[in-house]
């Protein structure tokens, strides 16, 4: 498909809560010379050597009758054996106050209002059959041996605001609501959770189960130390904090835990982002303590204050997060005198005690690097970022040299990159495009990166 002939179709099925100009038009950059071959089709650049297929895209009719729906977010890959996986990707929709509206254009389909009665007992918000909440997960099952989708179905509903989150020592996946809004206006629970969602083959909607333990706040991203259990959390605000949840049970999130925040030992609650100051220096070495918070599901949205009164470190909306090699890398999308993002290296001491951070790469320049957001970590350990800033974003990469390559630029709209996510094999890289959603598979030498 091309570039007209995508414009085409998504005209006819553009989402009565966006406009197609928007989302399409005009995309003029600044930021040149990025070592990529344009894309004849105009919507991936990607450097020589790779190339790219669409397996899903908005509208797209699913095998549960309902159709693909927009803002792909947050992504994982899970490996179901037999040369077969399951992408499981968040969709970043908020509340709808007024259905007619939504309903005058379903995204979902005809058959959505079929769906919601047959399955309102796996909704998380939901009262009767109406519900004013329409974010969750979709999940794609597909074969890496021929290429091809073999499935596609709705996994988590009746959410809000999945934006990103992260995959599971035992292989499933978290999907964290990027909001803290409250019951009331058509909202029947309060939101603010992470949820479980578990991969299948065939068509299903996992139970929509609130991981209330984890706190409630504007979560964003989480990555687990596979050995210990402990559980990294980023919080999407200019003023969020960095939290780390103990799980009583490794593998039954649901069953509670302790929930603590970052904090410098040195200095307590100290404002990283250096915005009008420059306190944190790059590529130095900080130890951390971490403090216990109580009261975790935050009636008054006050964690972060109560966090930081206690000594947690403020961080400029941090996002994306992954864990290797006793190694968390997160971004705080705004960090950075420019705002323009900075890289974080978390290592934990032994058994995951108290360890340290450092400031691995603050941008000082936003062609070189525009908001970072999702984060993969390449084969060779090198840190892929996907950018989510104004003009044109990109896949970044950066090296432990600090030195930065680029390996894909989107030539469809200004859009956010979001998901980025490696087959087991680490020979195909999923990506999102945000909206309208697409989901491709881009192939090529990743050994090398």
């Amino acid at each position: 498909m091309n570039r007209k002939e995508f414009i085409q179709k998504f005209t006819l099925l553009s989402f009565g809560l966006s406009t197609i100009p928007s989302l399409l038009g005009s995309n003029q950059s600044n930021k040149e010379n990025l070592g990529l071959k344009k894309d004849v089709d105009g919507i991936l650049d990607l450097p020589e050597g790779f190339n790219y297929s669409i397996i899903s895209q908005q509208g797209d009719l699913m095998d549960d009758g309902l159709f693909v729906p927009p803002n792909a977010d947050g992504m994982t890959c899970i490996d179901m054996g037999n040369s077969k996986v399951v992408l499981i990707r968040n969709h970043e929709i908020g509340h709808v106050p007024r259905l007619s509206t939504f309903f005058k254009n379903n995204p979902f389909g005809k058959n959505y209002r079929k769906y919601k009665k047959n399955n309102a007992s796996n909704f998380y918000d939901i009262k009767g059959r109406k519900t004013h909440c329409f974010g969750g997960t979709s999940s794609i099952v597909y074969n890496l041996k021929t290429g091809k989708v073999e499935s596609q179905y709705l996994s988590l509903a009746g959410t809000l605001v999945n934006c990103s989150g992260g995959i599971t020592p035992w292989n499933t996946w978290i999907s964290c609501e990027e909001t803290s809004i409250k019951e009331g206006a058509g909202i029947t629970k309060d939101h603010g959770y992470n949820f479980e969602v578990i991969p299948s083959l065939s068509p299903k909607l996992t139970k929509a189960v609130p991981l209330k333990a984890m706190g409630r706040f504007r979560h964003e991203g989480v990555a687990f130390n596979d050995v210990t259990g402990h559980v990294y959390q980023t919080e999407d605000k200019t003023d969020g904090l960095f939290y780390r949840f103990i799980p009583k049970v490794k593998e039954k999130l649901v069953e509670g835990g302790k929930l603590q925040v970052l904090s410098f030992k040195d200095w307590r609650g100290i404002d990283t982002r250096n915005w009008n100051k420059k306190n944190i220096e790059v590529n130095k070495k900080y130890k951390v303590r971490w403090v216990d918070i109580d009261d975790v599901e935050s009636p008054n949205d006050d964690l972060r204050y109560r966090g930081n009164n206690k000594g947690g470190a403020i961080f400029a909306r941090g996002e994306g997060i992954f864990f290797a090699d006793n190694t968390v890398f997160f971004t705080a999308t705004t960090g950075g005198e420019n705002k323009s993002g900075q890289i974080w290296k978390y290592v934990p001491g032994k058994n995951d005690s108290d360890g340290t951070i450092e400031l691995f790469f603050e941008s000082s320049n936003s062609n070189d690097l525009n908001m970072p957001d999702n984060i993969v970590l390449s084969p060779n350990g090198n840190v892929i970022l996907c950018e989510d800033g104004k003009g044109t974003d990109r896949l970044v990469c950066i090296k432990p040299d600090k030195t930065i390559s680029y390996l894909a630029s989107n030539a469809l709209n200004n859009s956010e990159i979001a998901g980025a996510c490696f087959s087991p094999d680490n020979k195909i890289l999923f990506i999102n495009i945000y909206k309208p959603t697409i989901t491709l598979a881009i192939k090529g030498p990743w050994h090398q990166i």
